[in-house]
């Protein structure tokens, strides 16, 4: 774990939880894509980067969530180095209690105000195309996310953020993290059509062929749409549907889990409700999800 794994001639990647890209501008200045789940995996890279004598120009930040930007404050503190996050997700950087909070949909529970949900604060600026070095390309994939950037690297490396969840994730946990369920299943369909040498998603192994893993997303959206409709058959308020997921695929809940898999199913039924495939209607002083007839 931690290994520095070359990719290419000027890119390279830290093998970590959340993978921390490399790409080399200048003969020992890099440019970092993403920092780290938090300070303890920051130092863990800064040791690469002084071992091989690398200067850090800035940090291209995917997006705002935790295990991408827990680092940044470190990073930026220790080496100087400029920070840039892509729209919305700049906010979520530069005040990261955003996320609980918007997770929560209220004023966040100590349980909630933790490293995993919320990073320390980052005095980033907005991600653009015109602060990228000569030979890296951005390519916004959002729907995990408000705004997510993937990066192509002229040795024909792309960093993929969380635009997929691997195979293990999948099968393990089920349900990955949706914002926007239509703009997700619309970056897939993006990433299957990119061509490169070489992928690396940041929670999944790097591999050649992109495909198999944006399908077996995609499958498992869907999967998840349809088992919302199922528990929805009959009506259902929020809390049953999220209780029904949580025991149709094994998982135990916590307030992490509630409020990760809870904002994913409220997306989920948003995606459903604007499609015409479950009605609302208010009953007993609840909210009430039910399948659309056919």
């Amino acid at each position: 774990m931690y290994e520095l794994i070359q990719a290419g001639e000027r890119t390279y990647y830290v093998d970590s939880p959340s993978k921390v890209g490399i790409f080399r501008t200048e003969d020992n200045t890099v440019c970092l894509i993403d920092s780290g789940s938090d300070k303890d995996g920051a130092k863990k890279v800064l040791r690469h980067l002084e071992a091989n004598d690398w200067k850090v120009r800035s940090v291209l930040c995917t997006h705002s969530h935790a295990d991408h930007t827990g680092g940044a404050a470190l990073l930026r503190q220790r080496t100087g180095c400029r920070v840039f996050a892509p729209g919305v997700d700049l906010d979520f950087t530069r005040h990261p209690v955003l996320e609980p909070s918007f997770l929560y949909g209220g004023y966040p529970a100590a349980a909630l105000r933790n490293k995993f949900l919320m990073a320390q604060p980052c005095d980033a600026e907005e991600l653009t195309e015109q602060v990228l070095p000569e030979g890296l390309e951005l390519l916004r994939l959002d729907g995990h996310s408000f705004s997510m950037a993937a990066f192509r690297t002229e040795d024909d490396v792309w960093f993929l953020a969380d635009s997929v969840a691997s195979e293990a994730v999948l099968k393990k946990y089920h349900i990955p993290f949706l914002y926007d369920v239509e703009g997700y299943l619309r970056g897939l369909d993006e990433v299957e059509r990119l061509t490169g040498r070489l992928f690396i998603p940041s929670h999944a192994p790097a591999v050649e062929d992109i495909r198999p893993l944006a399908q077996a997303n995609r499958a498992k959206v869907r999967e998840i749409l349809s088992v919302l409709k199922e528990l929805s058959a009959h009506g259902a308020a929020f809390e049953e549907l999220l209780k029904g997921l949580f025991d149709r695929y094994g998982l135990t809940m916590d307030w992490n889990q509630y409020v990760l898999v809870g904002s994913t199913v409220r997306s989920c039924l948003s995606f459903l409700l604007d499609r015409g495939m479950v009605e609302t209607r208010f009953a007993d002083n609840r909210l009430v999800w039910q399948a659309a007839e056919k």
